[in-house]
């Protein structure tokens, strides 16, 4: 039997050269080296990379693509973004908040990008971005797993209706239970926030995704509460911590002791290093601190971490490409991860590490696994990362659904090449 599609000579993530990978009726049926079957069409991956999707499991689609509507954050704050966005809610629809989305997906497929945990803001009685973005959901789900999180953006108790719009939200088909904590009141409401979303969570089986402490504010301490509701509920690799910032500014007394709970409760951590660096740190002078949470450390812990993308071109952040090895290359560099095998788990934030925490059935480049993938135009995870490689071919259940020519320059130098690839410049050894 021919297969649907056969990928030669390719590299893994583990370090595998040479194998090649067998893909028919949408999941992959071999990966070894001469595969000699016949197939409906075969490349050449000529000792490049191919990796599972990239994957986002931190972002928020309802907002994307809306840069300058209703005008610009000017302060560049994270609560100016946050009044914009109540700004621009007032006069959203459910037609835009779709088109947006979906023009997204577009470029996210064209990024080898093919899941996303998007917070979809439930603070707006009409609901207009989670009735837009299930329809988004739907229409995309046979390129890209988009999973919705009920997000009470101006919080769960301070926001008037949020907790009834949340339970609608989840009602009407929303994934997962959201949360911010820091944003309430007082912090005595933000503790109780955190367990009413806890428990909600329990009641209905459903994981739990917090923005937690994104702040700089080193006594903001909701994500040790959210470790607690975890091991009292049993909810155990079912809840995440996104941003975590406090934690940069904590002493390291506190944070010796904080890590050990998140590990014993199995709680994930989301960073999103574009964000975070970005809107933390605005009222220092100098020194200045970065704003991302403690990534090295928590690897020393056996956390598991993921890199988020957070914004593209919205009321917090005016740049972004929905391209998840810019976001690694970040953070990379803000953690200072710059052992080989640091910039190897960089690569894994943003593909394996967020496949863990979406629940992702099928993942991975071997037997058995769908035969989602992609083809790079860099040898190895490390070289991925510094050249923001070129996505060379997209694949979706051993369909190519986006291809992009090499980046390949053209030179006019005397007695020099007539042409340069970037990805013959990898290192001899690793």
């Amino acid at each position: 039997m021919s297969l649907d599609l056969l990928i030669k000579n390719a590299n893994l993530p583990d370090g595998r050269t040479g194998v090649d990978i067998a893909c028919e009726a949408g999941r992959i049926t071999a990966v070894e080296p001469g595969i000699t079957a016949e197939a409906a069409r075969t490349i050449d991956a000529n000792g490049q990379l191919v990796s599972p999707p990239f994957i986002d499991c931190h972002f928020h689609m309802d907002a994307t693509l809306s840069l300058g509507l209703p005008r610009m954050n000017e302060s560049g704050t994270l609560l100016e973004g946050i009044a914009l966005w109540g700004e621009l809610k007032e006069i959203l629809t459910v037609d835009a908040v779709v088109e947006r989305a979906l023009r997204y997906c577009d470029l996210a497929v064209s990024q080898g990008l093919l899941a996303i945990r998007s917070h979809v803001d439930v603070c707006d009685d009409r609901l207009t971005g989670v009735e837009g973005l299930l329809e988004v959901r739907e229409k995309v789900a046979p390129y890209i797993d988009l999973q919705l999180v009920a997000f009470p953006q101006d919080g769960l108790f301070r926001s008037p209706n949020a907790e009834k719009n949340l339970l609608r939200a989840l009602d009407m088909g929303v994934d997962i239970v959201g949360g911010i904590p820091h944003f309430e009141r007082t912090m005595e409401d933000g503790a109780r926030s955190v367990r009413w979303l806890c428990e909600i969570a329990a009641d209905r089986g459903l994981m739990v995704d917090l923005h937690c402490d994104e702040t700089d504010d080193p006594m903001s301490r909701h994500i040790e509460t959210l470790a607690f509701e975890t091991q009292r509920l049993g909810l155990q690799g079912r809840t995440a911590g996104s941003h975590l910032t406090s934690m940069h500014s904590m002493d390291n007394y506190y944070v010796s002791k904080l890590l050990p709970l998140m590990a014993e409760a199995e709680v994930h951590a989301i960073a999103n290093p574009l964000i975070n660096i970005t809107l933390q740190g605005r009222h220092d002078t100098y020194p200045k601190r970065r704003g991302q949470t403690r990534v090295p450390e928590m690897r020393g812990y056996g956390i598991n971490v993921a890199f988020g993308h957070d914004c593209v071109m919205d009321p917090w952040y005016s740049m972004g490409s929905g391209d998840m090895l810019e976001v690694a290359s970040m953070g990379l560099h803000v953690g200072q991860m710059t052992s080989r095998e640091a910039m190897r788990y960089a690569f894994d934030c943003v593909t394996t590490h967020p496949a863990k925490i979406m629940g992702l059935e099928g993942y991975g480049v071997d037997k058995g696994c769908k035969a989602d993938f992609v083809l790079l135009q860099a040898r190895d995870t490390i070289e991925a990362i510094r050249l923001k490689a070129t996505r060379l071919a997209v694949v979706r259940a051993g369909k190519v659904i986006s291809e992009t020519p090499p980046r390949v320059a053209a030179l006019s130098l005397p007695g020099r090449p007539d042409t340069v690839d970037p990805a013959d410049y990898a290192p001899g050894g690793n």
